[in-house]
């Protein structure tokens, strides 16, 4: 893997392309989270009282925050990065400058991280008015860190899906059988202690549990069991798929 400061480039490019759509993305962004903040958070939160200690809407919130940003990254690196590749053939013109195929794809995973940064930034606003905040202004900070990261870990994902994708249907594979999934069974509506242990088992391999773990953990300024965990399988996860990421893609796009 060779990658050189030429990703920000590739960064830029697609910044200036967001410039035009600012606006009715910053709304899309906002649409699903908003729509569980209302619904589970206020309409459901009403009758579920306390849980854990805390009324239900902080609860949820924390969990929102990362499923936003794990939303928005994924698309950006499914749908958007095909298009780009497919249709328009944006990476042909790219890799015909001195920017490398790892620059170009890495770009594009650091665009869906910053993509995944602004919805979770946009839904901790929402929550605020709502009267739910991170318990300190270092816990802001380090949710935007944590939330960057968390961008690179679900755009790398979804990028080596993208490797693999003939068509805009296979992209259905993913979101139905793994992304869906994910968002009812992480922990983020309600805890996984009900649940069988072959169920808990599943839950914890996958990404969104433990991001969820960590954002609550920031958000309240506690360490809850498991934190360090949590953190270590993410650093993991994100390191093996940011280099898969770009090893598939590179493959493709040289084939």
């Amino acid at each position: 893997m060779n990658l050189s400061y030429r990703i920000y480039y590739v960064f830029l490019r697609n910044m200036v392309s967001f410039k035009r759509f600012i606006l009715p993305t910053f709304v899309i962004s906002m649409g699903q989270p908003l729509f569980y903040l209302l619904t589970f958070g206020i309409g459901m939160g009403a009758y579920m009282g306390y849980l854990g200690g805390q009324p239900y809407l902080h609860f949820l919130v924390p969990g929102v925050l990362v499923s936003s940003v794990m939303m928005s990254s994924t698309f950006e690196c499914l749908y958007d990065t095909f298009v780009k590749m497919v249709h328009e053939q944006l990476y042909d013109s790219l890799i015909a400058t001195p920017v490398s195929a790892d620059d170009a794809i890495a770009g594009d995973i650091a665009w869906g991280a910053f993509r995944g940064l602004i919805s979770g930034t946009l839904m901790m606003i929402v929550a605020a008015c709502m009267g739910v905040a991170p318990v300190s202004p270092v816990a802001v900070a380090l949710l935007l860190v944590f939330m960057a990261y968390l961008g690179v870990v679900f755009g790398s994902l979804a990028m080596i899906v993208t490797s693999y994708a003939p068509n805009f249907d296979f992209f259905s594979y993913y979101t139905e059988l793994f992304i869906t999934p994910m968002l009812f069974f992480s922990g983020l509506f309600f805890p996984l202690d009900k649940f069988p242990q072959w169920l808990k088992l599943l839950a914890q391999c996958l990404p969104l549990t433990h991001a969820v773990t960590v954002s609550r953990a920031i958000f309240r300024g506690i360490p809850s069991p498991g934190l360090m965990a949590s953190l270590g399988y993410l650093l993991a996860v994100g390191v093996v798929a940011f280099y898969l990421g770009i090893r598939l893609m590179k493959r493709r796009l040289i084939n």
